[in-house]
């Protein structure tokens, strides 16, 4: 694969994969029924954002490291391609223990429907707990950004160089020689060099009330 196409497919993946795993943190998780004694019945929906409240900050994180990732250079694309890593396995490893244990992930959420508190006596409420897809949804997007990761560290030396917004000035001497000795701002002496001429340097060469025929 072209090294530019390799760059933009990367990149791409680590935006769809981090969208997804924010679109799963908004869905249901756990559907939980209350013991009907005491309760009637009563039906609870626990949203990822409860079940699993810390993907949306890694979701998120992970949009903001693609778009670092465009402009880094070739070192801190090794930086950013274990950080990705270590993204994505906390979302699966989030999404999982979710999918383990989803009554204990929705006990914010029975919490605040019952106003009982407490693991005892919360587990105690629980007549069954009913996981969706989305927990696996999830898990499995974890497990797709750790490997985007192992992709951006194993191929970042083929991704072409970043390009510079700005160059560097290019100064010249009167017989259109270049100039040595120009500083890292490029400025250079003005005895020595002078800038090619152009047609916006005249313009605001006149409206600062000089000529600039007189170069």
């Amino acid at each position: 694969m072209a090294p530019r196409r390799l760059k933009s497919t990367t990149l791409l993946a680590g935006v769809v994969a981090n969208a997804l795993i924010l679109l799963a943190w908004t869905q249901t998780w756990v559907i939980v029924d209350l013991t009907a004694d005491e309760l009637g019945g009563a039906r609870v929906i626990v949203g990822g954002d409860i079940a699993a409240g810390g993907l949306s900050a890694l979701a998120l994180a992970g949009l903001t490291l693609v778009g670092a990732l465009s402009i880094a250079g070739p070192v801190f694309r090794v930086v950013l391609g274990a950080l990705q890593a270590l993204i994505g396995a906390t979302v699966a490893l989030t999404s999982v223990l979710a999918i383990g244990a989803p009554a204990d992930a929705a006990s914010r959420a029975i919490t605040d429907a019952t106003g009982i508190s407490g693991d005892s006596s919360v587990q105690s409420l629980v007549e069954s707990a009913t996981l969706t897809a989305w927990p696996w949804f999830a898990a499995a997007f974890g497990v797709i950004s750790v490997a985007i990761g192992v992709v951006i560290i194993g191929t970042v030396r083929r991704w072409p160089a970043a390009t510079r917004k700005y160059q560097t000035a290019r100064f010249t001497s009167a017989d259109g020689s270049p100039v040595d000795g120009s500083t890292l701002d490029g400025t250079a002496d003005a005895d020595a060099a002078v800038r090619e001429p152009d047609a916006i340097g005249d313009w605001d060469a006149l409206s600062d009330g000089a000529d600039p025929t007189s170069r």
